[in-house]
C-alpha cells in the first residue's frame, strides 16, 4: 500500500502501542494534520454492546461547546406557523409534500439535515428507504422529529451531531476541525464521550468503553487512553 510522505511524516509523530491522555491526543491529532485543507477530526469510539440486541443500542444527540466547524444546510418538513418559524431561525429549506417530490423525483439531496413535525412524519415515511441510509431520517431520540422546529434548527446550526452505533459496534463522529487547537477539541470529546457515558443501556456488561481512537482527514490514528473517559 502506497503511503504519501506526509502521512509517513505524521506517523512517525506517534508511538502505535501507547495509549494517550485526552490533551496529548489532541495536540498530536492537530500536529499530525498535514493536509492543504483544514481537516475534520474525527472520534471513532467502539463499545462493550452488541446492536444486534435493541436493549443495547447506543444512540443520541448533543450540541458540541464549539460546533463543527462545519456550515450545514437544514431542510425542515412543516406547514402553517411551525413552517414560518423554522424559516424565521434559519432553514435553508421549509415546505412538505413539494419537498418531498423534490427529493423522490429528482435525486436531491443538496442539505445536511432533516427536521420534522410529528404530524408530517407519516407524509415523508416513504422517504425513510432514501434518507436512512445516508442517516437523514428524522428521528425523535436524536431531537429531529419535534415540535419546537426552531430550537432544532438553531441547535443543527449551532453545531448539533448524532452519535448512533454501526454494525460494528463503534460510534463514528466528528469533533471540529484541526484548527480548533487543543483545548477546543478536547472540551468538544469530552462532552461527546459524556453523552455516550451517559446513554450507557442497563443491558451492557463489563467494560463499556472498549477502545477510542482519533484521526484527522488525512491522518493516522491515535490511539485515547479509555481508563482515564469515566
Amino acid at each position: 500500500m502506497f503511503i504519501g510522505k506526509k502521512y509517513a511524516d505524521s506517523q512517525k509523530l506517534i508511538e502505535k502501542s501507547k495509549l494517550y491522555d485526552t490533551n496529548e491526543a489532541m495536540d498530536l491529532v492537530c500536529k499530525t494534520s498535514k493536509a492543504k485543507f483544514d481537516e475534520t477530526i474525527e472520534v471513532h469510539l467502539r463499545l462493550g454492546v452488541d446492536s444486534r440486541h435493541a436493549d443495547q443500542q447506543v444512540r443520541g444527540a448533543i450540541v458540541l461547546p464549539h460546533g463543527t466547524g462545519k456550515s450545514v444546510r437544514v431542510l425542515v418538513f412543516a406547514k402553517g406557523d411551525r413552517a414560518n418559524e423554522a424559516k424565521a431561525a434559519g432553514a435553508e429549506y421549509v415546505g412538505d409534500t413539494d419537498l418531498v417530490e423534490k427529493i423522490t423525483k429528482e435525486n436531491w439531496f443538496d442539505f445536511d439535515v432533516v427536521i420534522a413535525t410529528p404530524d408530517m412524519m407519516g407524509t415523508i415515511g416513504r422517504l425513510g428507504r432514501v434518507l436512512g441510509p445516508k442517516g437523514l431520517m428524522p428521528n425523535p431520540k436524536a431531537g429531529t422529529v419535534t415540535m419546537d422546529v426552531a430550537k432544532a434548527v438553531q441547535e443543527a446550526k449551532a453545531g448539533k451531531i448524532e452519535y448512533r452505533l454501526d454494525k460494528t459496534n463503534i460510534i463514528h463522529c466528528p469533533i471540529g476541525k484541526a484548527s480548533f487547537g487543543t483545548e477546543k477539541l478536547a472540551e468538544n470529546f469530552n462532552t461527546l464521550v459524556g453523552a455516550v457515558i451517559k446513554a450507557r443501556p442497563a443491558a451492557a456488561k463489563g467494560q463499556y468503553i472498549k477502545s477510542c481512537v482519533l484521526a484527522s482527514t488525512m491522518g493516522p490514528g491515535i490511539k485515547v487512553n479509555t481508563a482515564k473517559l469515566g
